[in-house]
């Protein structure tokens, strides 16, 4: 059955298309899962809009055009590990999970750790494994892994995030000064070389 959150919600997968977002499982998540469920109540009305809205504890829920982008220079496939730095409201892990990634999700603050993981838990994404804690520690005891995207900026890219990537896994994280903007980069494990890739400037709240 149709709702009303559907028409918004395919309006913003089409603008993703619009603005070049190719691969399918990205969109498919984007067009399943529900973001009015993971922004406070009163801004449920803007949660299809493709621009950040806060969440609280000085924390946003990211643009739809970032997090696609970011998911899509993952490049990964169902089955996979992937390790989120700052679970913030849970959508990110919510789009890894539906397209069927075992997703482990790291949030220093704690209110936000337990709503994320009750709402995960009540929208059924049994594949996401929360954790309070220190993003920049990464979670090594599940590494290695085929993908680590950071939803919170750096100043610098964390050690431990090269050090739990797979052979071949990417890392995709925006790396910056705080209160600024900041690169968006690709980072591809291949032996002991990383391989960096400029995705462009973002805006984000910094990993605390």
């Amino acid at each position: 059955m149709n709702t009303m959150e559907d028409l918004p919600r395919s309006q913003m997968v089409a603008l993703l298309r619009q603005r070049g977002i190719r691969d399918t499982m990205v969109l498919n998540a984007m067009q399943h899962v529900p973001r009015h469920h993971f922004v406070p109540e009163d801004l449920r009305w803007e949660a299809y809009g493709d621009y950040p809205l806060p969440i609280g504890h000085g924390q946003t829920i990211s643009q739809p055009y970032i997090v696609a982008l970011m998911t899509e220079a993952l490049t990964l496939q169902p089955g996979d590990k992937v390790l989120e730095l700052g679970t913030g409201s849970g959508y990110q892990a919510a789009i890894l999970a539906e397209m069927g990634m075992e997703v482990y999700t790291i949030e220093i603050v704690p209110a936000l750790h337990e709503a994320a993981r009750a709402l995960l838990a009540e929208l059924g994404y049994v594949n996401v494994h929360c954790r309070l804690g220190d993003g920049n520690a990464g979670w090594e005891e599940y590494a290695p892994y085929a993908g680590i995207i950071a939803t919170a900026a750096p100043a610098a890219i964390p050690s431990a995030c090269t050090e739990q990537l797979a052979e071949g896994g990417r890392l995709v994280i925006p790396v910056g000064p705080r209160g600024g903007y900041q690169n968006l980069w690709k980072v591809t494990r291949r032996g002991n070389t990383l391989q960096r890739e400029d995705l462009g400037g973002v805006a984000f709240v910094p990993l605390v």
